[in-house]
C-alpha cells in the first residue's frame, strides 16, 4: 500500500479552543457572581434577570456545556485526526457543530435569565432547545464515526473508546431525560412525574457528570498526558479494565442521588451498590494516568502543563473516592442538602475539568501556532492561582457543611431542636461563603492569566491552519494476524460501538422500566391528592421559572429531626400529579414541602416583597416583580390540556371552566390579603405563588400516613 498525504485541521480546533476560553471566563464570572449574592443579595443589582435562582443555572449550563464541551470538542477534534491519521470525515459538519453548538450556548444566555427553565438539574433548557442540542450532537457524532471509518490506522487508541461511549451515552440521556410535552413556544411539562420523573433525572444527572465531564476528558487524559510527558501510557491492559468496568457500572449509579426520599428502597440499595463498585474502576484511571509520570518527576516539578495535568488527575481521584462515600447512607444522611456536595462538584470541576482543560491549552496552542508558550512563568503563576483558588473554595465549603449538618440534626437534652429556626443556620456560615467567593475570585484571576499568556503566544507564533501529514493507507480486513481478544475489537469500530452501547443501556433498562412498569405497586394511591387547581399550576409555573427549587427542597427525610422541623415526611404518592418534580438538590433555604398553611397569605406576600421583613438576617433576595407582572390567563386551558394528556385526571371540558375558577381563587387570596392591609389584583403573579405556596403538603393528614 502507498503513502497518502493529506492535512489536519486544525482550524475548527482553533475556534473551539477560543470558545473554550472565552464561555470559560464567562462561565466562571457569572459563578462569582452567584457565589457573592449568597452573602450580598443585593449583588443581582435588584433584577429579575440575575437573581440567584435565575442565573445559577446559567453558571452550571455556562461551565459544563459551553467552557467544558467546547474544551472536548477542541481536544477530540485534535486528538481523533491524529490517532486516526486522518482529516475529520466532513469539514462542513465540522463547522456545523462548532455554530451549532455555540447557537445553543447563547441560547441558553438568553432564555435562562429569563425564566424559561424546566428546573431540572443540567437540563434546563426548554423543549426547542433540547431538539437543537439533539441534532448538533447526531452532526458530530457522525463526523467522529465517519473519520473512525476511513483511518488509517488500524486499531483505535483507548482514548477513542471513551470518546464513542461519550457520545453514545450522552444521546440516549439527553433522548429519554428530555421527554416533554410543549405547552408553547418556550413551555413544556416532563412526561415524567414524581418519583418516576426523579429517577430518570437523576439517572440523567449523574450520568451526564459521569459521561460529559468525566469519560471524553479520561479520553483526552490517554492523549495529551503521554504527548505531555513523552512517555507511553502505563498500562494498555489496565486501560481495558479502566474502561469497560467504568462504562457498566457508572450507568447504574444515578439513584445515590436521591438516598432516604421517596423514592423505592430497591433502586436507592441498586444505587448505592454500584456507586461503591465505582471506586475500583475510577482509581485505575487514576493510577493508570500518575504512573505514566513515574520517572518524570523532575520534569513535572517545571513544566506548569505537567503541574495543571497532575493535579487534575488527583482532583479526579479525589472526587470519584468521595462519591461512593456519599453514596453510603450514613455518609449520605449527613452531607446531602449541604454544602459538602457543591465542595464535592467542584473538585471535580475546578480540579479535573479545569486543570487538565488548561493543560491541554498550554500544550496545544504552541504547537498549532508552531511556537513555545510565550511565559512559563505566568503558567506557573496561573497554576498557583487556580490551585489556591480551589483550597479556598472548598475547605470553607467542607466546614459550612459539617456545620450545616450538625446544627439541623442538634437537640437539647429535653429532646426539642437546639436550632428549630433553619435561618440560624445560614447565618452562622455566611463567613464561609464570603471565603468559597474568594477562591472563586482567585481561579479567575488565574484564567485571566492564562489568556493573557496564550494571547501573547499566539502573536509570537504563525497559525497553521492545515497541518501537513502522511501516513499509509489502512489495509483490508483478512490480513491481520492472530492478535489479542481486545486488539481485534479495536480495529472493527461498529461492533465496538454495539458492544458500549449494551453496557451503557443495561443499567438504564434494569433500573428505569421495573420503576414504570411497577408504578402502582411502588407508589401507593393517596385517594386525598388532588390534581393542582388551575391557580395553583399557574403558581408552581412561576416558582419553577424563578429558579426556587435551587434553594429550596420539597423533600421531607424520614429523620426525627426533619419532621421536627418540616412535618410529616414525604410520601411517593404526594407527588403523582408532579409535572415536574421539584425535590430540589440543595437547602440553602428550609425545606417546602409542608409549607402550605403555615403561614397566612400575607406573610408569603411580604416574604416575596422584602425577605427581611419576615426572616431578619436572610440572604434571600426581594421578588418587587411579582408584585407588579401579571400572568397570562390566556395560558391556562393549554396548559390543562397537556396535563390531562400526560395522566392527570382534569375532566373532559375542564379547560372551559379553569380560567374562572383561578379567578375565583384568587379573589380568596385577594380577599384575604385586603384583610390584613394588603392591596393586591387578582391578575398578579404574587397571588398565584401564594395559591401554590398555600397548596403544598396539604393533601394528607399528618397523622396519616396512608390513605387508600
Amino acid at each position: 500500500m502507498g503513502i497518502e498525504k493529506f492535512h489536519y485541521d486544525n482550524k475548527i480546533v482553533k475556534y473551539f479552543s477560543i470558545a473554550t476560553v472565552v464561555w470559560g471566563a464567562i462561565g466562571m464570572f457569572v459563578g462569582l457572581l452567584v457565589a457573592t449574592q449568597l452573602f450580598m443579595p443585593e449583588a443581582n443589582l435588584g433584577m429579575q434577570y440575575t437573581t440567584f435562582g435565575r442565573i445559577r443555572p446559567l453558571h452550571t449550563n455556562a461551565v459544563i456545556f459551553a467552557f467544558v464541551g467546547n474544551a472536548i470538542f477542541a481536544g477530540v477534534y485534535y486528538s481523533l485526526q491524529r490517532l486516526l491519521k486522518a482529516r475529520m470525515f466532513n469539514d462542513t459538519l465540522s463547522w456545523i457543530n462548532f455554530w451549532g453548538w455555540q447557537l445553543i450556548i447563547l441560547s441558553a444566555v438568553i432564555t435562562l435569565p429569563m425564566g424559561f427553565t424546566t428546573s431540572k438539574e443540567y437540563a434546563e433548557l426548554e423543549w426547542p432547545i433540547d431538539i437543537a442540542i439533539t441534532l448538533v450532537w447526531v452532526v458530530f457524532g457522525i463526523n467522529m464515526i465517519g473519520t473512525i471509518i476511513k483511518r488509517r490506522e488500524k486499531h483505535m487508541y483507548v482514548a477513542i473508546w471513551f470518546y464513542i461511549a461519550s457520545f453514545i451515552t450522552v444521546a440516549v440521556l439527553h433522548v429519554v431525560n428530555s421527554f416533554e410535552m410543549p405547552v408553547s413556544f418556550m413551555k413544556s411539562y416532563s412526561a415524567f412525574a414524581g418519583v418516576q420523573d426523579a429517577l430518570v433525572q437523576w439517572w440523567y444527572g449523574h450520568n451526564a457528570v459521569a459521561f460529559f465531564l468525566t469519560t471524553p476528558y479520561l479520553g483526552l487524559m490517554y492523549y495529551f498526558l503521554p504527548k505531555a510527558a513523552n512517555r507511553p501510557i502505563y498500562s494498555y491492559k489496565l486501560s481495558i479494565v479502566h474502561f469497560w468496568a467504568l462504562i457498566f457500572l457508572y450507568i447504574w449509579a444515578g439513584p445515590h442521588h436521591l438516598l432516604y426520599t421517596s423514592l423505592p428502597e430497591w433502586a436507592q440499595v441498586l444505587g448505592t451498590a454500584f456507586s461503591v463498585m465505582l471506586i475500583a474502576p475510577s482509581w485505575g484511571g487514576m493510577v493508570n494516568g500518575l504512573l505514566t509520570l513515574r520517572g518524570a518527576w523532575d520534569k513535572v516539578r517545571e513544566d506548569a502543563i505537567l503541574k495543571f495535568m497532575v493535579v487534575a488527575i488527583t482532583a479526579y481521584g479525589m472526587a470519584v473516592f468521595e462519591g461512593p462515600m456519599l453514596s453510603l447512607k450514613n455518609v449520605n444522611a449527613i452531607a446531602h442538602y449541604t454544602d459538602w456536595i457543591v465542595a464535592h462538584v467542584h473538585i471535580g470541576a475546578l480540579g479535573w475539568n479545569g486543570f487538565l482543560t488548561f493543560g491541554i491549552l498550554y500544550w496545544m496552542i504552541p504547537k498549532m501556532w508552531q511556537t513555545k508558550l510565550f511565559s512559563n512563568k505566568l503558567a506557573n503563576a496561573h497554576f498557583w492561582l487556580g490551585t489556591l483558588g480551589i483550597v479556598f473554595y472548598a475547605l470553607p465549603m467542607y466546614v459550612a457543611a459539617i456545620t450545616q449538618s450538625l446544627m439541623w440534626k442538634e437537640f437539647t437534652a429535653e429532646g426539642i431542636l437546639q436550632y428549630p429556626n433553619f435561618l440560624s443556620t445560614t447565618i452562622q456560615i455566611i463567613p464561609m461563603y464570603m471565603l468559597r467567593a474568594f477562591g472563586g475570585l482567585l481561579y479567575l484571576v488565574g484564567v485571566f492569566v492564562m489568556i493573557y499568556n496564550l494571547v501573547k503566544t499566539a502573536k509570537q507564533g504563525s497559525f497553521l491552519a492545515n497541518e501537513a501529514a502522511e501516513a499509509q493507507a489502512l489495509e483490508k480486513s483478512g490480513t491481520e494476524k492472530k492478535e489479542y481478544w481486545h486488539r481485534v475489537w479495536e480495529r472493527k469500530p461498529v461492533f465496538f460501538t454495539i458492544l458500549v452501547t449494551v453496557a451503557i443501556l443495561l443499567g438504564g433498562v434494569f433500573e428505569l422500566i421495573p420503576s414504570f412498569l411497577l408504578k402502582s405497586k411502588d407508589v401507593t394511591t393517596i385517594e386525598s391528592v388532588q390534581p393542582y387547581t388551575p391557580l395553583e399550576l399557574e403558581g408552581r409555573d412561576i416558582y419553577i421559572s424563578e429558579g426556587c427549587v435551587g434553594c429550596h427542597s420539597q423533600m421531607i427525610r424520614p429523620f426525627r429531626s426533619e419532621t421536627e422541623r418540616y412535618g410529616e415526611y414525604s410520601k411517593a404518592g404526594e407527588y403523582v400529579y408532579d409535572h415536574p418534580f421539584l425535590w430540589g438538590s440543595k437547602r440553602t433555604g428550609p425545606d417546602l414541602h409542608r409549607v402550605g398553611k403555615k403561614y397566612p397569605d400575607s406573610w408569603h406576600f411580604n416574604h416575596m416583597y422584602d425577605p427581611r421583613s419576615m426572616a431578619p438576617g436572610s440572604i434571600m433576595p426581594p421578588y418587587p416583580w411579582l408584585l407588579q407582572e401579571t400572568y397570562d390567563v390566556s395560558d391556562i386551558p393549554a396548559k390543562i390540556n397537556v396535563m390531562r394528556k400526560l395522566g392527570v385526571p382534569y375532566p373532559e371540558g375542564y379547560e372551559n371552566e379553569a380560567v374562572a375558577d383561578a379567578k375565583s381563587q384568587a379573589d380568596e387570596i385577594v380577599k384575604n390579603l385586603d384583610a390584613d392591609g394588603i392591596e393586591a389584583m387578582p391578575e398578579q403573579k404574587i397571588v398565584a405563588l401564594i395559591a401554590y405556596l398555600q397548596r403544598l403538603g396539604t393533601d394528607i393528614k399528618t397523622d396519616v400516613t396512608q390513605n387508600k
